[in-house]
């Protein structure tokens, strides 16, 4: 184990003896589903591709990443890209190695992060629209047990997709009038959960889409936990539909 690793380590012991001791720690380490089984892992594929905003895939990144250390559910989170294994440039020059390929049926959950939507001559979602290559490998990826989910921009993404047509959405708040216009049902929300389909607002909001999965996924007490690893508090309304919808 790094000296990261051991720090976050020592983070998280601490985090979750602040939040009720061993008896804490037990109720971290046994998730359940809501019929009280164990659940199997979770498989977290986050989406990268040229343009990408910085903080759109790293904050959710961290959250999951983080997330292991407060449940006994094993956790795989990955970069992959819709062109296969190699060097992604994020929007602010970061290059980001991606070792793995393109395998929805291989994950939980897809994460789409946003970048360059006011640069349309840039890379970032505008290029990829363009391109029609990743909007077209994300339509191809919905399936039952995939929850497919998008930070700021990448909503626009899901957007040329098809997948947010009729459905309750949200995305940065400069892009909100396109996700309408192609057919949005746009919801003033910080989060907005509609099952499979999980979209954030700008930026920042990856860290709150991050933490509510980990909290829906993997129980209010491992979200918890990661909040006070991090140190910082979710924020904003998480949308959900009416209980009656859900039936």
């Amino acid at each position: 184990m790094n000296r990261r690793n051991v720090l976050r380590a020592q983070a998280a012991v601490g985090a979750a003896a602040a939040l009720g001791g061993a008896a804490g720690v037990a109720a971290a380490a046994e998730p359940r589903s809501a019929a009280g089984k164990p659940t199997g892992p979770l498989r977290v594929h986050v989406v990268m591709y040229e343009g990408v905003e910085e903080l759109d895939f790293a904050a959710p990144y961290e959250v999951f990443s983080a997330a292991r250390f407060f449940t006994d559910r094993e956790i795989d989170v990955r970069y992959v890209s819709a062109s296969g294994p190699g060097p992604v440039r994020a929007a602010y020059g970061t290059q980001v190695n991606v070792e793995h390929a393109w395998a929805p049926r291989a994950a939980d959950v897809l994460l789409v992060p946003g970048g360059g939507y006011a640069r349309r001559d840039s890379p970032g979602v505008w290029a990829e629209i363009r391109s029609g290559v990743l909007p077209g490998k994300l339509a191809a990826a919905v399936r039952p047990g995939l929850t497919v989910s998008a930070v700021c921009t990448g909503t626009m993404l899901l957007a040329a997709a098809g997948l947010t047509t009729r459905r309750p959405c949200t995305t940065h708040h400069k892009a909100r009038p396109d996700l309408e216009k192609q057919g949005g049902l746009l919801k003033n929300a910080r989060v907005v959960d509609d099952g499979d389909l999980v979209t954030a607002g700008g930026i920042t909001s990856g860290l709150d889409l991050a933490l509510w999965l980990v909290r829906r996924e993997l129980g209010a007490d491992a979200a918890t936990a990661v909040e006070a690893m991090l140190e910082y508090e979710a924020r904003g309304t998480v949308w959900t539909p009416p209980v009656a919808a859900r039936r």
